[in-house]
C-alpha cells in the first residue's frame, strides 16, 4: 500500500491533467476526483455549453476508464440504457445485448428530460452497480460512476428527479461560467484543435481502485463524526427546511471528508475539510419550504448559517475549548 503523500500526489496528476483542459474550474474539478475515489455519482446541474460533457470524458480518458454517453430524450427507454435480450435464431438462444450503462465512467446527458420510467432504470446501477434484464443479474465493470447533467434554467418538457433518486447521487457540482480571462484561454487552445485530443492517461483503472481502498482508510476522530452527525441533524430540525438530509447524506458527507483528507496528504480528517465538503454533498438532499422559497431562501444559505451555528470540533467556545 503506497503512502498518503503518494496517493495525494497521484490524484493530483490527475487533478492538473484534467485542469489542461476544464479551464479556471479547479474546486468542481477536484469534487468530482473525490466523487471518483469514494465510488459516488455526481449530477452537474449549469447551462449548456460549460464543460460538462467534456469535464466527464477528460477524467475517464486520465484515468484509463471506458466512457459511454447517454442523451436522455422523452423517448427513451430503460432498455436502452440496461441492454436487451435479443433471440438468435442460430443457437435458438437469448443473447444479451449489453446497453451503455455498462462503462465504467457514464454520462447520463439532461437526465431530467427522460421519463421516470427511465429515470429509475438508473437507480439499480447507482445503487448496486449491477443490472437486471429478464431476470438476469449482471455485474457492471469496476469502478463504475455516474455523471449526469440538467439544465437547472429550462424546465419545460422535463421531468424533475424525485427526492429518491437525488438522494443516490453524492454530489451536486456547477461549472459556471468561466472568467472573462480563461474564456480568453479557451479560445486560445481550442484555436487549432480541441485540448481534450492530446490529454494523456495519468492513472489506470486498477490504481484508482487501490486509492479506493486506500482511501476508506483515512482516520475520522469521533468528534468528527458528531461534527457530521450534528450537521445532518440540523437540517432535520430547521424552520426553512421541508426535508432534511437522509443518513445516506451523513455518510456522503463522511466519506468526502476523508477523500478530501487524502488528496491533501493527511491521513486523518480536519473539520475544515467537512465544511468545505457539506454544500456539494447536502445542498441538494434539502427541500426548502415554500415560504422559504418566497423569502429567496436557499439550501446553500441555510447550510452557511448551520455551519455557523453547529459547535466545531477543538473550537475555543467562551473561554474554553469545544469537543
Amino acid at each position: 500500500m503506497q503512502s498518503v503523500q503518494d496517493l495525494a500526489a497521484a490524484v493530483q496528476r490527475v487533478i492538473r491533467n484534467v485542469e489542461s483542459v476544464i479551464v479556471g474550474k479547479a474546486e468542481a474539478v477536484t469534487f468530482t476526483l473525490i466523487a471518483v475515489i469514494c465510488r459516488g455519482h455526481v449530477l452537474i446541474e449549469d447551462v449548456p455549453g460549460v464543460g460538462k460533457t467534456v469535464l466527464t470524458k477528460s477524467i475517464a480518458r486520465s484515468i484509463g476508464c471506458s466512457f459511454k454517453r447517454i442523451q436522455f430524450t422523452p423517448d427513451l427507454l430503460p432498455s436502452d440504457i440496461t441492454g436487451v435480450s435479443i433471440y438468435n435464431q442460430k443457437t435458438g438462444n437469448f443473447e444479451f445485448r449489453p446497453g451503455p450503462i455498462m462503462a465504467q465512467i457514464v454520462l447520463a446527458d439532461e437526465v431530467n428530460r427522460a421519463t421516470p420510467k427511465t429515470q429509475s432504470a438508473l437507480l439499480e446501477a447507482m445503487e448496486e452497480s449491477q443490472v437486471t434484464v429478464d431476470g438476469r443479474t449482471y455485474p457492471l465493470p469496476e469502478p463504475f460512476m455516474v455523471m449526469a447533467t440538467q439544465n437547472p434554467i429550462e424546465y419545460e418538457g422535463t421531468f424533475p428527479l424525485p427526492e429518491a433518486q437525488l438522494d443516490r447521487f453524492m454530489m451536486n457540482i456547477s461549472l459556471g461560467y468561466p472568467s472573462p480571462a480563461d474564456e480568453i484561454n479557451i479560445l486560445n487552445s481550442q484555436q487549432d484543435h480541441h485540448p481534450l485530443e492530446d490529454l494523456q492517461q495519468i492513472m489506470t483503472a486498477e490504481e484508482l481502485l487501490e486509492i479506493q481502498k486506500q482511501v476508506r482508510s483515512i482516520h475520522v476522530d469521533q468528534s468528527i463524526r458528531e461534527y457530521i452527525v450534528a450537521i445532518t441533524n440540523a437540517t432535520r430540525h430547521h424552520g426553512s427546511i421541508y426535508l432534511g438530509a437522509s443518513p445516506r447524506g451523513s455518510l456522503a458527507l463522511f466519506r468526502a471528508a476523508q477523500a478530501l483528507a487524502a488528496i491533501r496528504g493527511r491521513s486523518y480528517v480536519i473539520p475544515d475539510d467537512v465544511k468545505l465538503m457539506v454544500k456539494p454533498t447536502l445542498a441538494h438532499r434539502i427541500i426548502v419550504t415554500p415560504a422559504a422559497r418566497v423569502r429567496s431562501v436557499t439550501s446553500s444559505s441555510i447550510l452557511d448559517e448551520i455551519l455557523q451555528t453547529v459547535p466545531v470540533p477543538g473550537a475555543w467556545v467562551g473561554g474554553g475549548k469545544a469537543r
